[in-house]
């Protein structure tokens, strides 16, 4: 099937598509005729019922086509691939409605029909998903009218509340950078800390403080209160640790030029330092992180139809628009996506630019990842509930399936749960939830799991390895299905929480807190894992498919726990400053004025680490003067040697610099306009089952950290129980 896909000219393919289909559309009415067609065809497929035979016959033909189709680039392929996929799903969502809902009991019955109310749910988000993404835009940065003379006024928000300066300086000092007019550009930072240091420090830049007497709203208020004290045209948004390239302005600003419709431009959100999950399972620029998806695809897929959302960071805003819609909404603590959904109501457009244009920290701990990850849950939760997309006026169908979408995508916590427990129903009490055999349900479920990963993989493979979804929702299904459930019941529960970002890990250690929903789970599994073993030699060996196909699934669902584990076992993090990998020229001077040409291979704002040639006589605590470019000017800082690395690798860090020197630091190293371009190149190619064992020996590894921190904990906790045994004994 590889041999045979490329003897196929995609190419020529798509031409003719696109030469006989874009005018054919363009009849009045006629896409609508053709999606009816579709529909109707598949409902004939799906809903044909097949013996064991023609079930297996079907699974090998979609197989061997998506074999062939996914290593065909394009859209029609993907499209194709995603059709198929649809159709194996729709096909054994139809078989379970019809053939495998009888019970014997309320308790079978009651468990069943969860079951089938989590599959029922992922059924809707892949329909959706793929309907979301079906056609990404992949808009260009459009190019700048007139002469900047004429080029409209910025205002450039910095909102902070308790993170530490060192975080906020490095986005300040970039902001002042921004290749744009300076008449026409205002950074402010606004403080809702009211922190005297941070005052002096915007005194010392030259650029706004902004304080309010409360903290109302928390972000969304302190945005809202900066919009009545200053008056740009237009309001770019940084969280405080994002730091935007030089560039940013004038990548963002030509949409606001061509459209006088376009209310918001958002561009991704980019991390130079590792997540929680990255951190601890050694994948930091291997696999794709948990954000990749949305950013790199999910929002493409929205810009196609016109439903961008704003992300509440690197971003630009229209403020007449903003205004006209009340401010950043404060109805949800998802103040971003809700204002992004009251002005597509007002009838206004959206953009999404695919080019990373600023970065910064992600979350240091898994405990804060959760954290900001339950808050995200929540607020989509309240929108769904207080302006849900599918409701009131202004949106387009299309509008509302990717808000929809956005939305129940949160609601994964109760599923995720159920899939991580449904086998034990059987392995515990011989429950049957699912009343079919074995083989059947292999055969119907198999083409849907199989042609669902090849369709994602060759979607989403670039963004998402296939099978780390379940990963991350493995981890975060307890603390999300919660709040989720609250938030459609009272959606003013709950309140706004701050990510902390810029703080250390000392010591590696294991998070026993916010690992015990899944440690429980574990146990849960391995209990059933051992029942299912006795079922099969002694008990049930009259129902062995039955049983192994139970097993399978604890295993499965074991190893994704595994991995869980893994990723509440935090590694050590001690530079608050994180290094970014670079290759950039570079100069050494030296005090006897011996000029090196060297290579930087890493930087932050207070350090950095240069390729130097072999045998340079430098010694630890050596004043040197460190040149890097930019554009075509040298910018020259003085530094101090500090290490060592082995291989002419050598640590520099910077001595006091002023205010000049700062900036320009941020502009050779943060803000470089092509600092992130390359980022991803490092990341591996999504290959399935070798992602499938990947994952199994990060589950297998989590478990020997949990093993070696449990025994840890109980030595370390032995001698204390002791002492206090001879403290009573002595009393």
């Amino acid at each position: 099937m590889d041999r045979l896909a490329t003897h196929v000219n995609v190419g020529k393919g798509m031409r003719l598509a696109d030469q006989w289909l874009t005018p054919a559309l363009e009849i009045p009415g006629l896409r609508w005729v053709i999606l009816a067609i579709g529909a109707v065809t598949g409902l004939v497929v799906m809903t044909t019922p097949f013996n064991w035979f023609g079930q297996l016959l079907f699974m090998l033909l979609c197989w061997g086509l998506s074999l062939v189709l996914r290593r065909l680039p394009g859209r029609y392929p993907s499209l194709a691939l995603a059709a198929i996929s649809l159709l194996a799903m729709g096909r054994y969502a139809w078989w379970r409605l019809t053939s495998s809902i009888e019970f014997d009991s309320v308790i079978e019955s009651f468990l069943g029909y969860g079951l089938l109310a989590a599959e029922a749910y992922t059924w809707l988000v892949v329909i959706l998903g793929f309907i979301q993404t079906a056609w990404p835009l992949h808009r260009r940065p459009a190019e700048l009218q007139g002469t900047p003379a004429s080029w409209p006024t910025v205002d450039v928000y910095i909102p902070t509340y308790n993170e530490p300066l060192s975080v906020v300086r490095t986005t300040v000092l970039a902001s002042m950078a921004l290749d744009w007019p300076k008449d026409k550009v205002k950074v402010f930072i606004l403080d809702d800390g009211r922190r005297e240091e941070f005052r002096a420090f915007a005194e010392s830049m030259g650029v706004g403080y902004i304080v309010r007497p409360d903290n109302n709203h928390a972000k969304a208020g302190n945005l809202n209160h900066a919009l009545k004290k200053t008056d740009g045209e237009l309001v770019a948004i940084f969280d405080c640790d994002h730091i935007p390239t030089r560039s940013f302005l004038t990548t963002a600003v030509g949409w606001f030029q061509r459209d006088p419709k376009c209310a918001m431009l958002q561009t991704p959100h980019h991390f130079f330092s590792p997540d929680p999950f990255e951190r601890n399972l050694g994948t930091f620029r291997r696999v794709p992180n948990e954000g990749a998806l949305f950013y790199g695809l999910i929002q493409d897929g929205n810009d196609f139809w016109n439903a961008t959302f704003f992300c509440g960071s690197c971003a630009v805003i229209r403020r007449g628009p903003l205004l006209e819609v009340g401010g950043i909404a404060v109805e949800t603590v998802t103040e971003d996506a809700h204002t992004a959904l009251k002005l597509h109501r007002r009838g206004y457009t959206t953009a999404y630019i695919n080019e990373t244009q600023a970065a910064g920290l992600a979350t240091e701990s898994l405990s804060a990842h959760v954290g900001q990850r339950i808050r995200w849950a929540r607020g989509m939760a309240q929108i769904f509930r207080v302006d849900n997309p599918f409701l009131g006026k202004g949106l387009t169908l299309w509008q509302r399936i990717c808000y929809a979408n956005a939305m129940v995508h949160f609601f994964f916590g109760l599923p995720r749960l159920v899939f991580l427990t449904a086998p034990m129903a059987f392995l515990f009490f011989e429950w049957h939830i699912i009343n079919a055999g074995a083989i059947m349900i292999a055969l119907y479920v198999l083409p849907y799991i199989l042609q669902s990963n090849i369709a994602n993989a060759h979607v989403q493979g670039e963004h998402r390895h296939t099978f780390w979804a379940e990963v991350y929702e493995t981890v975060l299904a307890w603390y999300v299905a919660l709040p989720t459930t609250v938030a459609l019941i009272n959606p003013r529960l709950g309140k706004f929480n701050v990510t902390a970002k810029g703080g250390l890990v000392d010591e590696p250690y294991f998070d026993w807190v916010i690992s015990r929903p899944y440690t429980i789970l574990v146990l849960l599994n391995f209990a059933a894992f051992g029942m299912g073993l006795l079922r099969l030699f002694f008990w049930n060996t009259e129902e062995t498919a039955t049983v192994l196909l139970n097993l399978l699934w604890t295993v499965y669902s074991i190893l994704m726990l595994g991995a869980a584990l893994g990723v509440a076992s935090e590694a050590r993090q001690v530079r608050r400053m994180h290094r970014v990998a670079t290759q950039l020229p570079a100069t050494l001077y030296l005090d006897d004025g011996t000029v090196l040409r060297a290579v930087c291979i890493d930087f932050s704002m207070t350090g950095v680490g240069l390729q130097l040639p072999e045998g340079i006589p430098l010694a630890v605590g050596d004043k040197v003067q460190v040149g890097l470019w930019r554009n075509d000017s040298e910018c020259v800082f003085p530094a101090t040697v500090m290490l060592h690395r082995g291989q002419s690798a050598t640590g520099f860090q910077f001595d006091p610099m002023t205010r000049e020197q700062q900036i320009d630091l941020v502009q050779c190293t943060f803000a470089r306009p092509d600092t992130w371009t390359q980022w991803n190149d490092s990341h591996d190619t999504d290959r399935p089952l070798h992602g499938l064992q990947e994952i199994a020996q990060l589950g297998v590894l989590g478990y020997r950290k949990f093993w070696a921190s449990l025994v840890e904990s109980a030595r370390s906790r032995w001698p204390l129980r002791k002492q206090r045994g001879q403290e009573r004994l002595s009393a």
